[in-house]
């Protein structure tokens, strides 16, 4: 060889790596290409590519435009999960999608280094806390196609040595970005071009495709929707069909509600029949819009037949389940009770029937009374059971509809349109049941109704008609339901009003008020407490306007301020009775507030409620009122304000983390320098809660209601400061000091719970 060496004709390591290298990503790159779908790519060539890096572990995310996420999937066991990140700036592959930018740190746990990139940005590290892996260099590159985001390659924690990703592996990153780019762009337009309905189910290995055959055929056979027999067969949950219906159709998929609205003006010259045959309903309009749930968005034959009907083409499809849609037809026509539909009642009158003037006459009522009792009797069976507290009926002036609203958990919400030649008669038997005058129709009337429901349950409603402009009467109908005396410990209390709340009613004697506005729960607290300190050796009489719950052991009484005998009254014959404690509904007046403050002076334990906004503003309400405040002073035992948020519904409500702003908007509501006392930081692990919507809940998201409290506890400062007659202002810090909370910041703290949220709990309350 002419003296030349053989180690001068042998390839350097690092030209013999580069080689190495090249010819494995080349082989990646084909069997990228090579893959059958995307689920392929993102599980079973993930080791092939990871192969590529000196590190431990890769993701490869897809981008979800329609949901604004990246998602990836990944093997548990047998079964084949999916992740899914928010585009934005919170987590370090969200920051490469939403920025574009490659993100390329030492050490994940270093905040310093993560707010260097961007403020918002941080590491979730609970995967860390449940797999005992510790994250610590991070690599993320978005993948791009034509400048359209595809999704984000991550890869996680070097095998050699500390610090960052080298600038090679960078560029080996944003190759293996390119060949990602286009593969999943051909993929997609692959599977959208042979979409099916149920292909989302394979994809995330609901279902094998096989098995999907096989289902198609038996349903065929059994003469059975292939979405029944996919859910009784294979156990496919509802949630994931309807995914897939959505994913196929790129519209909602809605489920049967029996909360929904019906649309009678929508379906009022819609047969039933052709709807079950031709499955398809309308369940409203949505920005002027008409709602349509459909068996098949996609049939264009059956959509310009909806439109022609409809008479407009302005209609927004939704799909829904064959049975679904039956159900709401259903809802809609007919009853699985005896009762007639709102459909059936209103089909057996035309509008002609009944007169279009507002001056109804006894015998029109009495020709139509039949079919207008069951209309009225319908809207409060379907109150009741929807757990109603006030039903709202509001005529229109001219030809408008008349409206009828529900209150459910202290929302209104509309429950059904009545044509407008029904508001007289339905006025007028309203009137009729509650013993009012049907001929005065300009003054303001008050009745009650004593309700037997079919079950042979007995309802009392409170009634109140008022004229409106127009000459119409609207009529409201309060449903005073018989309710069971809950437990104290049932109330929502925290830990420290719940000790202060029962040591004071511990107490021989002294005034204990609960105040808040009309329906925030005071009656319901009050009975609570007395359930706690009701004993045998223990009399107890109590003043109510209505009795609504009643208490063994108690001895109740119904106020009747028409005939005089009003709580003043009340509570001046219970002094001559022998209690120990007397509860009063209301000190809405001097007399009963200065007989309530003597009585508690005299030995007597005095719960009352009264309508003030908070603890504090109660003492300068009473001392305006003209009470003494030396007696008020020594009587006063606590104050508990109260109201009644909304709470999330525990089936669907969905933790998130807030952004920054969310945050410093609740910090700045409940007080910085309180705040900080609770040691809450804004990190990663912050969780709230928001709501989502099931068909539990309806399309809210909330079901029922919980109390948020405020308790002053009168202590001998706050007393001195009651006898100074000191400001509302002054007597909330002193109390603050002491260690209440107010009825804001009580309710951030169970939003922090996750029982409600930010929001419900502003809409109570005044800072």
């Amino acid at each position: 060889m002419n003296g030349h060496t053989k180690a001068q004709y042998t390839a350097s390591p690092v030209l013999e790596e580069k080689l190495r290298l090249r010819k494995a990503l080349l082989d990646i790159t084909n069997r990228i290409h090579a893959a059958q779908n995307i689920k392929q790519i993102l599980v079973d060539l993930k080791d092939g590519i990871l192969n590529l890096f000196n590190a431990h572990s890769l993701t490869i995310y897809v981008v979800d435009p329609a949901r604004n996420e990246i998602y990836s999937m990944f093997l548990a066991g047998t079964q084949l999960k999916e992740i899914r990140v928010p585009i934005n700036n919170q987590s370090i592959a969200g920051y490469a999608a939403s920025t574009g930018k490659v993100v390329n740190i030492s050490d994940a746990y270093n905040k310093d280094e993560l707010k260097a990139i961007d403020d918002e940005l941080s590491f979730d590290q609970s995967w860390d806390d449940k797999s005992g892996f510790r994250t610590r260099q991070i690599l993320a590159a978005p993948v791009w196609y034509n400048n359209q985001l595809m999704g984000v390659i991550q890869i996680l924690n070097k095998k050699a040595i500390e610090g960052i990703f080298s600038e090679e592996e960078i560029s080996l990153a944003l190759e293996i970005a390119e060949v990602l780019g286009v593969a999943l762009y051909n993929k997609q337009r692959f599977e959208r071009r042979r979409k099916t309905r149920f292909d989302y189910l394979i994809q995330h290995d609901l279902i094998k495709e096989e098995e999907l055959e096989s289902a198609w055929e038996e349903a065929r056979v059994q003469k059975e929707l292939l979405e029944n027999c996919l859910m009784r067969k294979y156990k496919i949950s509802k949630d994931d069909i309807g995914r897939s219906l959505e994913d196929y159709y790129r519209c909602s998929f809605v489920q049967y509600s029996d909360k929904a609205v019906i649309p009678g003006d929508l379906i009022k010259n819609l047969k039933r029949d052709f709807l079950r045959r031709e499955l398809w309903v309308p369940l409203g309009k949505v920005d002027g819009k008409i709602r349509v749930v459909v068996d098949d968005p996609n049939n264009i034959l059956k959509k310009d037949t909806i439109e022609n009907l409809l008479k407009t083409k302005n209609v927004i499809y939704d799909i829904a389940l064959a049975e679904d849609i039956i159900k709401f037809i259903n809802l809609f026509y007919l009853t699985s009770d005896a009762e007639h539909s709102f459909t059936d009642i209103l089909g057996r009158l035309d509008d002609d029937e009944l007169s279009l003037e507002d001056d109804l006459t006894d015998e029109l009522v009495t020709e139509s009374d039949s079919v207008i009792m069951q209309l009225v009797n319908k809207i409060i069976n379907d109150a009741y059971s929807r757990g109603a507290s006030d039903i709202h009926i509001e005529p229109n002036i001219g030809r408008k509809n008349v409206e009828i609203r529900f209150r459910v958990d202290g929302d209104c919400a509309l429950y059904q349109t009545v044509p407008f030649s029904y508001r007289a008669a339905m006025i007028s038997r309203i009137k009729i049941m509650s013993n009012l005058d049907i001929t005065v129709k300009r003054l303001p009337q008050d009745g009650k109704i004593k309700y037997r429901r079919p079950t042979g349950e007995e309802i009392e409603l409170r009634v109140a008609s008022i004229p409106t402009q127009g000459g119409v009467e609207d009529v409201v109908l309060r449903i005073l339901a018989k309710g069971e005396t809950k437990p104290l410990e049932d109330m929502a209390l925290s830990t420290r009003n719940f000790k202060e709340i029962t040591d004071i009613i511990s107490k021989p004697y002294g005034m204990i008020l609960c105040v808040g506005p009309t329906g925030s729960g005071k009656t319901t607290t009050l009975h609570a407490t007395l359930n706690h300190i009701n004993r045998p050796d223990r009399k107890i009489w109590t003043a109510e306007d209505p009795v609504e719950i009643t208490q063994y052991g108690l001895r109740q009484v119904q106020v009747q301020p028409k005939i005089g005998f009003d709580f003043a009254a009340a509570m001046r014959s219970f002094l001559r009775a022998d209690p120990d404690i007397i509860m009063v509904g209301e000190m809405r007046d001097f007399e009963t507030a200065k007989i309530g403050v003597e009585a508690s002076l005299t030995g007597h334990l005095v719960l009352s409620t009264l309508h003030t906004n908070s603890a504090p503003e109660t003492i300068v309400r009473l001392l305006d009122m003209g009470i003494d405040p030396l007696n008020f002073a020594d009587a006063l035992l606590g104050i508990l304000a109260q109201r009644l948020v909304r709470t999330l519904c525990g089936k669907c409500k969905e933790a998130y983390r807030p952004s920054k702003e969310e945050f410093k908007e609740i910090v700045e509501a409940y007080g910085p320098n309180e705040f900080d006392k609770l040691n809450i930081r804004y990190n990663s692990d912050l969780k709230f809660y928001r709501p989502k919507g099931c068909d539990e809940c309806g399309p809210t998201g909330y079901k029922g209601r919980m109390g948020i409290h405020e308790l002053l506890i009168a202590t001998d400062e706050i007393k001195r400061m009651i006898q100074k007659h000191e400001t509302v202002e002054a007597l909330r810090n002193k109390s603050m000091e002491q260690g209440m909370t107010t009825l804001l910041q009580d309710g951030i703290l169970k939003s922090f719970q996750g029982y409600t949220d930010f929001l419900q709990v502003r809409r109570v309350c005044i800072k």
